[in-house]
């Protein structure tokens, strides 16, 4: 069983600092590009960051020198690194894989369950 976890949300005032993680779990050999998007309440789901395993980033352009994401394959992990955080950031933050090859084959379009962000003073 392949499972996305994500870790690190919570409430933060502007300007403040929070770092997501998000751990693959199961029996995965490989793991292609790894991204977090996020969902505010009434919204569409929208792409944060992206990171593929060549370690090419790309950012939306709202967080694009606030935010950094970063990847260990070792740990089969991916992070995000988000500073001078607004009250436009508070979202349920997500997870996603493109795509694994795991022991029961290959496996596209996995997401962690969320976590949720909250920027408020």
């Amino acid at each position: 069983q392949v499972q996305l976890v994500e870790s690190g949300g919570g409430l933060v005032q502007p300007g403040g600092s929070l770092r997501l993680s998000c751990a693959a779990s199961g029996n995965i050999f490989t793991i292609g590009t790894m991204g977090w998007y996020r969902q505010a309440p009434g919204e569409q789901r929208e792409l944060v960051a992206t990171i593929t395993n060549g370690d090419y980033r790309n950012y939306a352009d709202s967080v694009k020198g606030r935010f950094t994401i970063s990847r260990d394959n070792a740990k089969k992990a991916v992070y995000l690194q988000m500073n001078s955080l607004e009250p436009e950031d508070t979202a349920v933050y997500y997870c996603n894989v493109d795509r694994l090859t795991t022991g029961r084959g290959p496996m596209f379009d996995r997401w962690g369950q969320g976590t949720q962000v909250t920027v408020s003073s």
